[in-house]
């Protein structure tokens, strides 16, 4: 798997840069952004396990910029770095959503120590399912091989990509899994394709595996939130 991946937004540029530095050599993936546009892009284009996110930045602001993530219902970790450093922003912050806040100049030690704490709650290390077949509606998966046969007896040779999207759901069976956890999951930490894949993914499925496509009992679309696999 890969590094976990952080997104980094801070304008002040020697202090990007010596943070980068750190979190580098701490092993993690850093992606820079300079102002409130470019991180709301980054954060629309890829999956982070974590966002560091100063509240002086220009164009958005960094509460702003939480608040849009939140209604957005990505729920991305947010440690806010802040020269603010009263109560009242510290309770704003955490109210709008973010998970953590350092107050300017702060102990860098603290701070990797803080990321390392959030990574290690939040992003657990996908489990796959410890199964090697699945069988439903005369289908059989082999997760294995890769391998599957439809109930029409049609022999399908899976992606990797179709493989782990259906051992997910299988996994999760009977519970929604959201377009956004499909991605992280899937497609992992670097930038991930447009959200239009999964459903070309999930109209596959259903064309392989459904008795009718038109009308799925097993492959759910839940609108606006994401998909659901039942037996």
């Amino acid at each position: 798997m890969a590094n976990h991946s952080i997104l980094l937004v801070e304008d002040e540029v020697h202090l990007h840069d010596a943070l980068k530095l750190n979190l580098s050599l701490e092993g993690y993936e850093v992606t820079s952004a300079f102002d409130g546009p470019e991180a709301l892009k980054q954060i629309e284009n890829a999956a982070f396990d974590l966002i560091i996110l100063d509240v002086m930045l220009p164009g958005i602001d960094g509460f702003a910029i939480t608040e849009i993530v939140r209604l957005k219902n990505n729920q991305t970790p947010i440690l806010i770095l802040s020269a603010k450093n009263t109560s009242a922003n510290k309770v704003q912050g955490l109210k709008i959503g973010a998970d953590d806040y350092m107050t300017k100049p702060f102990n860098l030690e603290e701070l990797l120590l803080r990321v390392a704490k959030l990574i290690q709650k939040t992003n657990k290390l996908v489990q796959w399912p410890n199964i090697e077949t699945h069988t439903f509606s005369g289908n059989r998966f082999d997760f294995e091989s890769s391998e599957a046969i439809s109930f029409s007896g049609e022999k399908i040779l899976l992606t990797k990509k179709e493989a782990m999207l259906l051992k997910l759901l299988i996994d999760n069976k009977n519970k929604v899994v959201s377009r956004e956890h499909i991605l992280q999951t899937v497609w992992g930490y670097n930038v991930f394709p447009n959200t239009r894949t999964i459903d070309n993914f999930i109209l596959n499925f259903r064309k392989y595996f459904e008795k009718d496509a038109r009308q799925p009992a097993h492959f759910i679309s839940i609108r606006g939130v994401g998909y659901k696999f039942q037996d």
